[in-house]
């Protein structure tokens, strides 16, 4: 007998719960690609993406993966032999890295760790020994699902102008967009990517590059820049045809348009901000009541530095894969498996709290979590559920 018999719970750090009404939307038949419903909706749903990253500038839509969107980001801004500079927080942006490595750009690495973020004094001491502001570009991701760091983008950007440096800033919000507070051009961010799969509410399928006129500016001498990826036809079409260079991702659009509607026109943005920020202060209360009986801790040990979107625990005494295999059998829930913790795999999971999710669904999850340590005996304090309760109700930290 198990009790994990009925809807099972994906709440991995993407892809993310998709609502039931955007895949309602996607379940149709194919439509026209080029005059009609179709092509008035994505005209809609441009002006509404520029809005969920408080951004009046431009946005390329492809189908692809984050990692598609890395590459659109690295080809049409940089040529061969240049130089970036890659903040590492965890395993995302050193991918990034390593995408821009294969394309025959210089990657400059920092690599902050496992457990910390982005440590403005290291950046400014790059950027003043880049005397011939051969960096063209630095990347950071604003949220790395691996470690669920959050970066302060905007001190990043208040770095580079202390240091009168002329580099790029990209951003990574793959794992955050619509979770966690963004504001692109307030923030002084020149690209930003992201994806369909989390914060949108949408399927795995989609990604998205935005550039404001100094990355746009970056593409007239970019040698590695290819058809497909090219932005240019994509942000400013002269067919409806180009915006995707070919068929259109039909079924994805109907979905996303319902997902924008929900979080533009229903919640509103700052309520979804806010929403993702209660749930996350439950979850990490009731791992810091539980880790006071054991050895459990979240990665990121200042909260201000932590994601709303994506929580990273430190099980120790290789308990995580042992409670995530609880989870999966006996409640019917999955959580994240660790990235990048090679020296113990076996300590580390992850659990995903974005787009579509509420307090009955997260206090499900901490619940099943709490009977899970039980069952198998790994030492906490009992505490963990009062102290998530507490702040969904408002009367805790």
């Amino acid at each position: 007998m198990s009790l994990a018999n009925g809807r099972h719970y994906l709440a991995i750090p993407g892809p993310s719960v998709m609502p039931d009404r955007v895949l309602q939307a996607m379940h149709r038949p194919a439509p026209n690609i080029y005059t009609g419903e179709l092509v008035d909706m994505v005209s809609d749903i441009v002006p509404d993406l520029k809005s969920v990253a408080r951004t009046r500038h431009d946005v390329a839509m492809y189908i692809a993966n984050g990692h598609g969107a890395w590459e659109a980001a690295l080809t049409n801004t940089l040529s061969r032999g240049e130089r970036i500079l890659i903040l590492g927080t965890g395993r995302f942006c050193l991918g990034w890295g390593e995408m821009a490595s294969a394309l025959g750009v210089e990657a400059q690495v920092i690599d902050f760790g496992l457990a910390s973020d982005i440590d403005m004094g290291r950046v400014a001491e790059a950027l003043t020994a880049d005397r011939d502001h051969r960096i063209k570009a630095v990347l950071a991701v604003h949220v790395d699902t691996a470690t669920s760091v959050r970066n302060d983008i905007q001190a990043l950007r208040e770095t580079l102008n202390a240091a009168d440096h002329p580099a790029m800033l990209f951003s990574d919000n793959i794992a955050c967009l619509a979770c966690d507070e963004f504001h692109m051009d307030d923030w002084g961010v020149d690209l930003m990517v992201t994806g369909s799969q989390k914060g949108l509410m949408t399927p795995p399928g989609m990604a998205f590059v935005y550039f404001n006129p100094k990355a746009d500016a970056a593409r007239d001498t970019a040698d590695l820049v290819t058809p497909y990826w090219d932005w240019r036809p994509r942000s400013k079409p002269e067919l409806f045809y180009r915006y995707f260079c070919g068929t259109a991702p039909t079924h994805h659009l109907y979905g996303l348009r319902v997902a924008l509607d929900m979080i533009l026109k229903e919640e509103g943005l700052e309520q979804v901000w806010a929403r993702h920020a209660t749930l996350a202060r439950a979850i990490w209360a009731a791992f810091e009541a539980w880790g006071q009986g054991g050895q459990m801790r979240l990665n990121i040990a200042e909260a201000g530095k932590r994601s709303n979107a994506v929580t990273t625990v430190n099980m120790g005494g290789g308990n995580a894969t042992r409670l995530r295999e609880w989870m999966i059998h006996e409640a019917g829930v999955t959580l994240g498996i660790p990235l990048g913790m090679d020296a113990a795999p076996d300590d580390f999971f992850r659990i995903g709290h974005m787009g579509h999710v509420n307090a009955q669904m997260v206090l499900g999850v901490l619940g099943s979590l709490q009977a899970g340590m039980a069952a198998l005996q790994i030492p906490h304090d009992p505490g963990g559920l009062e102290a998530a309760t507490a702040v969904i109700a408002g009367t805790g930290a």
